[in-house]
């Protein structure tokens, strides 16, 4: 598929601040299945911009405004193609322990993200125990969304696993930490993965709709490369399914921190905030091969 892809993010101070000095994960990601064919990014009051790409490969777009301003607007365009990614492996549990996929596992198998107290998730845990790798998170795509609600009002970006259990809903990103808990318990390595899904029908030509950040799940599975090396497979636990081309990849992370659109400090008072994402997909005819 080809998207065209609007974001924009609006501040406004009230009255003057300085030192505005900010960091955005905004650009779509280059994969096997995903390529990210123009980007630009605009800021009102203009900025110098700095780019580099992170830990994890996600690039990083860094600015800073000194002077003093009343407002700050960030703009930004992408073009982006996208195509269904393969059917993913299904081996056994034991290959979980070759070498080749605890290499390539790496920090995406360690405890990061902080679990309930007293065991609340053993019941989940055992439930997510199934047949195979994929078996167990496809699982979990149902299990999850079948216990919990979707409820955009009841946690917040700073919730934890604990507020989403004692809550019964919650969000897409409290859905994916859970899930990676569940995940590494299991031995499969998992990350947190942050970008935009394309949610109008999938019938028509060209559509546009208003999106929000959404998080989904890249598990890592054995022996499904071409020379049979462990794969990232997406899935998502929000809308039970697998990360197909409606999807469009931003960045990873072993967690949501690691990942988080915009990032910056400034020197002055509070700011009210506003933000738009616009998802256009363009005439199929017209795109080129991921």
């Amino acid at each position: 598929m080809l998207f065209s892809i609007h974001y924009t993010t609006a501040y406004d101070y009230g009255e003057p601040v300085t030192d505005n000095l900010n960091a955005l994960r905004v650009r779509p990601a280059t994969t096997a299945t995903q390529r990210c064919d123009e980007f630009h990014v605009r800021t009102d009051p203009e900025s110098r911009l700095g780019r580099h790409s992170d830990y994890f490969g996600t690039e990083v777009i860094e600015f800073g405004i000194s002077r003093p301003h009343s407002s700050l607007t960030i703009d930004v365009r992408a073009r982006v193609v996208t195509s269904e990614p393969p059917e993913p492996p299904a081996p056994a549990w034991e290959a979980l322990a070759a070498a080749p996929y605890l290499e390539a596992a790496g920090e995406y198998l360690l405890a990061c993200i902080a679990e309930p107290p007293n065991g609340a998730l053993d019941e989940l845990s055992a439930l997510s125990d199934l047949a195979s790798p994929l078996e167990a998170v496809e699982g979990l795509c149902e299990l999850i969304p079948d216990r919990f609600e979707y409820n955009t009002g009841i946690t917040y970006v700073g919730s934890t696993v604990a507020d989403l259990l004692s809550a019964g809903g919650g969000v897409c990103q409290d859905f994916v930490h859970l899930a990676l808990i569940l995940l590494r318990r299991h031995g499969i390595a998992a990350r947190y993965v942050s970008g935009y899904l394309f949610a109008a029908p999938p019938d028509g030509g060209s559509d546009s709709v208003e999106v929000e950040t959404h998080a989904w799940l890249e598990a890592l599975l054995p022996e499904g490369g071409d020379r049979g090396e462990p794969v990232w497979v997406g899935f998502d636990p929000t809308n039970r399914s697998r990360a197909g081309e409606q999807y469009v990849k931003i960045g990873h992370g072993r967690l949501y921190d690691d990942v988080p659109p915009i990032k910056g400090v400034y020197r002055g008072g509070p700011a009210e905030l506003s933000a738009n994402v616009v998802m256009t997909r363009l005439d199929p005819a017209t795109s080129a091969r991921a």
